[in-house]
């Protein structure tokens, strides 16, 4: 006997393997064409190239897999506590939620083949291929599409009941599904998104420009951080939420919670100071399986110098002055950078005695820098 509905039982079968929310989109060009070129000829995608390649695959997903009639869009959603000391400490408040946990991305793939393998059971001839955050998809267009939710104006999918705490998957199929309704907007005459970013990387409505942008500057820019952004970052170590935080959606979402992404307790314990001063060895063994790998182990630890820095607490001078004869260039910068913000005699004494021996110039420029802002000081 076949299945009397397929779209509704396959949209059962995404809810059965783990995902919270799944809808059915149908295949068409995007609606977006002229949106997405005017953001990559502004160059608001800052330095991610990848955004540009592949555009004519991205801005029509019948391309990415020409025998797909319909794509399933699937949903994860992480809770914004998932019941772990995330607000406790110096450090898990400043890293994105979704980070906290499993790397979505191995999590959520894993149960997109799992459903995939359930349609080629029940429909033999079907093919799949399956996305998460990979590949040239518009995946939140598609999601709103498939009835997941609507755009927000921060540019990210909006829930009613789960807010824009999501992660999105697509599993394309070679078989015809009847579509879900596509959602409308959710946001009306707030702004209170927009208002919240602390730097400008939301100029208006459904724009985001990368190069504001605290998560890109923590997670995908890997080099030396300019220094009129390094005061912007504040605390953030991995990622920002202050957008998501201050939308109203987001004040009383659906309670969900998947173990998998929970804090775990080996990295729970790990604080600014430990994080800046974690060796290769403990590195490869507290972030195995997160997706704060992405930043690698000494953009992490830039990034906890630059929050030290913007602390201005002196308590973190004594990790400073350790981390000031790291083997990372990029990471002896940044602490350099922070030491001259932070101040202090033993901040100063620090510097002078690692600039006899520095030999990178670029770091020497930063603690000559940092060393003319105790000068300045004294003046």
């Amino acid at each position: 006997m076949g299945i009397e509905n397929p779209s509704e039982q396959i949209r059962n079968w995404a809810l059965d393997v783990g995902f919270d929310r799944a809808g059915i989109a149908s295949l068409s060009a995007s609606s977006y064409s002229e949106e997405l070129r005017g953001w990559l000829e502004r160059g608001e995608h800052a330095e991610m190239a990848y955004m540009s390649r592949r555009i004519e695959l991205r801005l029509d997903p019948r391309d990415i897999m020409p025998s797909a009639r319909s794509v399933v869009c699937v949903a994860l959603q992480y809770s914004p506590l998932q019941g772990d000391l995330c607000e406790e400490g110096d450090l898990w408040p400043r890293v994105a939620r979704y980070a906290h946990g499993t790397d979505y991305h191995d999590l959520m793939k894993a149960r997109l083949e799992e459903l995939a393998g359930r349609v080629r059971d029940a429909f033999p001839d079907c093919a799949t291929r399956s996305y998460v955050d990979t590949g040239p998809v518009l995946e939140r267009e598609l999601a709103v599409r498939a009835g997941l939710g609507a755009f927000g104006k921060n540019t990210m999918l909006l829930n009613e009941e789960s807010g824009s705490w999501l992660l999105l998957g697509e599993l394309f199929l070679s078989l015809e599904l009847e579509p879900d309704v596509a959602v409308t907007d959710l946001c009306g005459s707030c702004t209170q998104c927009l208002e919240a970013c602390p730097t400008g990387a939301l100029p208006s409505a459904y724009r985001l420009d990368a190069n504001r942008c605290i998560s890109y500057w923590t997670i995908e820019y890997r080099g030396i951080l300019p220094r009129e952004i390094r005061s912007q970052l504040g605390g953030w170590v991995f990622g920002c939420d202050l957008c998501q935080e201050a939308c109203p959606w987001n004040g009383d979402t659906l309670s969900v919670d998947h173990p998998e992404m929970r804090l775990p307790s080996h990295r729970a314990e790990l604080t600014l100071s430990d994080l800046l001063r974690i060796d290769r060895e403990q590195y490869v063994e507290r972030f195995r399986g997160s997706p704060m790998k992405r930043a690698k182990q000494a953009g992490l630890q830039r990034n906890a110098a630059v929050a030290m820095g913007n602390s201005k607490d002196r308590r973190y001078v004594p990790a400073l002055l350790e981390a000031l004869h790291d083997d990372s260039d990029l990471v002896r910068i940044h602490v350099a950078w922070a030491l001259g913000v932070v101040g202090g005699e033993s901040a100063r004494s620090g510097l002078v005695a690692r600039r006899s021996v520095e030999l990178e110039p670029k770091v020497l420029q930063e603690i000559d820098s940092a060393l003319h802002r105790f000068e300045s000081l004294e003046e």
